[in-house]
């Protein structure tokens, strides 16, 4: 699995974890699955594809304000948290983007 699908699978994960913890729903809410489907629409078209690094030290930012202020909340919530419910893919994740 390349960097962008291991990127897509964490962040999947993050908002999931974060809408399901925030909005109380079993599936995720209609805010969240539109973040959802707007990541992983820009992870496809990431310029840097698997040389990409993490979104945050990237020099291009590709998200626009609205949804870069959504998807900081629910990396700073879900950062802590996922690596109890995925440790595998978090920890691939961060070898892999180091």
């Amino acid at each position: 699995m390349g960097r962008i699908e291991t990127e897509k699978q964490v962040v999947t994960h993050m908002i999931e974890i974060y809408c399901h913890k925030h909005h109380h729903a079993s599936d995720l809410c209609t805010e969240c699955a539109n973040l959802q489907a707007y990541a992983l629409k820009r992870l496809s078209h990431c310029r840097y594809a698997e040389n990409k690094t993490f979104c945050s030290q990237c020099q291009t930012h590709c998200y626009a304000p609205k949804y870069k202020e959504e998807i900081k909340k629910v990396m700073k919530f879900s950062g802590p948290r996922i690596f109890f419910k995925h440790p595998i893919l978090v920890t691939k994740h961060m070898l892999n983007l180091n």
